[in-house]
């Protein structure tokens, strides 16, 4: 069998590529870059602008070392255009909206699973490979062993038809189990950090990289008990349910957050106290709505943002689109953010949260 392995330049595609050439595939490696910071007008946050070498080239360069280590024929295609038109733009739209995307999602339904497989078809092979930590269990998504790196949230809006002839070599080894079996092989990658920040663009300021595509919008922040103005936001965009850390407000003995957000009257809900009342629900809408699973239970878990607990919930089918999903007390759960469901270790798919409520009232979101 032919497979291709979705080689990033980190450690963890690295081993993938190796345990798959152990076992005794005939195996390649296709590297995909889907951003150029020039080309996107990428400026304004990005702390590599001035560097000599972008990080996407020096990934470039690890995965070809990696690839000559392990005597596997390394490819390259750009997916540039397509990554904006369907994951950034879907990224932006959501921003505007007032909501909390997570790329990350899209980038695995739209690119790695779908592009990438035609890509990986065109050079002739039978079935892909990435360095997930997640496992497929005849067309079945489980969780990664290692529940600390655990992905399967992030694949959750992928098909059952995506899953097809596709494997996760890493997902039933822990990190250190993987850094190990790196270093081992001297392997160029053994030591380098993980990726962080946006899928494929990397870390940046994320309030300065924003301004590069959306105009700030100062506002109103408001004290959501008393109703009292007490400082200003730099566009709704910038925050998030739950957020506590640069808000914009100073001076006060007790923690805050943000609980809510009005996009028509531009203003930003503030509560204080780790157990103030606004920052928890009961209930959400879920959209978007993906099944990888056969089953459709009534009660079963969900995460609400990746490393998330899993909390018990009861579903109530809406429609083919829409799910009501129930829980008891849940902080900070999030519209715009995946709402991911599972049977145990089973990932069953999932939703994009489009409501938050409590008491059976929307709450703390008007746009």
């Amino acid at each position: 069998m032919k497979i291709c392995i979705g080689m990033s330049g980190g450690v963890d595609s690295s081993v993938a590529a190796y345990l798959l050439k152990k076992e005794g595939y005939e195996v390649i490696a296709l590297f995909m870059r889907n951003w150029d910071s020039a080309l996107n007008n990428d400026i304004l946050g990005n702390p590599n602008i001035n560097n000599n070498i972008c990080p996407q080239e020096q990934d470039y360069n690890d995965a070809l070392k990696v690839c000559k280590q392990l005597d596997i024929p390394l490819f390259r295609v750009d997916f540039i255009k397509e990554y904006w038109d369907n994951v950034f733009s879907y990224f932006l739209n959501e921003l505007k909206l007032g909501r909390t995307p997570n790329p990350d999602l899209m980038c695995n339904k739209y690119i790695k699973f779908d592009l990438f497989k035609k890509e990986a078809k065109k050079l002739g092979c039978d079935m892909i490979a990435t360095g997930h930590y997640a496992r497929n269990i005849n067309n079945h998504l489980f969780k990664g062993i290692d529940q600390n790196k655990d992905q399967s949230y992030f694949l959750a809006q992928i098909s059952k038809k995506q899953l097809e002839n596709v494997l996760f070599p890493v997902g039933s080894l822990t990190k250190e189990e993987v850094r190990n079996i790196a270093k081992n092989l001297n392997l160029e990658t053994a030591l380098k950090k993980d990726s962080t920040g946006i899928c494929f663009i990397g870390e940046r300021n994320y309030q300065n990289f924003i301004q590069n595509y959306l105009k700030p919008n100062p506002g109103n922040i408001i004290d959501i008990e008393t109703r009292k103005v007490i400082g200003k936001h730099k566009g709704l965009m910038n925050y998030t349910i739950g957020q506590r850390r640069n808000v914009g407000i100073s001076g006060y003995d007790k923690r805050h957050y943000v609980v809510g957000k009005n996009s028509i009257k531009n203003e930003l809900y503030v509560a204080f106290g780790d157990d103030s009342k606004y920052l928890f629900s009961d209930e959400c809408i879920i959209d978007n709505i993906n099944f990888i699973s056969e089953k459709r239970p009534e009660k079963c878990s969900a995460k609400f943002r990746y490393r998330g607990e899993d909390y018990p919930v009861t579903l109530k089918y809406i429609n083919d689109n829409e799910i009501k999903v129930s829980y008891n007390n849940v902080k900070a759960v999030t519209p715009g953010q995946a709402c991911v469901l599972y049977d145990d270790q089973e990932c069953l798919g999932s939703g994009i949260i489009k409501e938050v409520k409590k008491n059976n009232k929307k709450v703390w979101y008007i746009n």
